[in-house]
């Protein structure tokens, strides 16, 4: 294996005091099935708000939740590689893809506490997994590794971000949780992934709702039409 590089040096973290030689790196995983530009938009929310210095972007193996088949992981992590190529802070990482078996944020936030021992791991959800958080496996051992971070409309963190004389905004608590979780500011975007893939199936345009090489991918590779 490769020796890792060392880290950089970081600018402070939102609500956190700065650890000197700390890496901030937060954790995204999704099915991308495909990915879509409110994907794109959490990541840069993240990378700006939490001031990141990179983001692992996992398209997802057999994920235990999933009740329908996904696309090939082939064309997932083709497209993911698309969708974010003009984001140098983010690695589009295969490791949940190589994984036989059912694929758990756990495991993968493990193993990036193993390659980055000095880094504190921020896991970026969208809002709708906030409420499915209590359901997911070992959700006790993910809250105490990473600090959980959730899109929200909320104005509240990009108001401190841009004026640090302001207190830090109060992380949420779950009741049933000893997760702390964090928002971040997103405007609302009603993009899904189910709707793009009917509108790819019916040959319909995709333009606004994933990049221009998406849908070309989409297209060219005749992803979602009926067999």
């Amino acid at each position: 294996m490769e020796p890792q590089p060392e880290p950089q040096a970081l600018s402070p973290q939102i609500g956190w005091p700065k650890a000197e030689g700390v890496l901030r790196a937060g954790v995204f995983g999704g099915a991308f099935d495909p990915p879509h530009q409110a994907h794109v938009a959490l990541v840069e929310a993240a990378i700006e708000q939490l001031q990141l210095d990179l983001v692992h972007v996992l398209p997802t193996g057999q994920a235990w939740h999933k009740p329908r088949d996904l696309t090939s992981s082939v064309h997932r992590l083709a497209m993911t590689r698309l969708a974010f190529a003009h984001l140098p802070r983010v690695v589009v990482d295969d490791r949940e893809i190589g994984r036989t078996g059912p694929s758990y944020t756990v495991d993968t936030l493990h193993e990036l506490q193993t390659q980055w021992p000095r880094a504190q791991l921020f896991l970026l959800i969208g809002d709708d997994q906030r409420r499915s958080l209590p359901s997911w496996h070992q959700i006790d051992e993910i809250g105490r590794i990473a600090i959980i971070c959730a899109a929200s409309r909320d104005k509240a963190v990009r108001a401190w971000s841009e004026d640090p004389q302001k207190p830090a905004p109060s992380t949420r608590l779950f009741d049933t949780l000893q997760a702390r979780i964090l928002s971040l500011d997103m405007p609302l975007m009603p993009h899904s992934a189910t709707a793009i893939r009917v509108l790819a199936a019916t040959e319909q345009t995709m333009t606004g709702l994933v990049s221009p090489a998406v849908e070309r991918y989409i297209n060219e590779h005749h992803l979602y039409r009926p067999h």
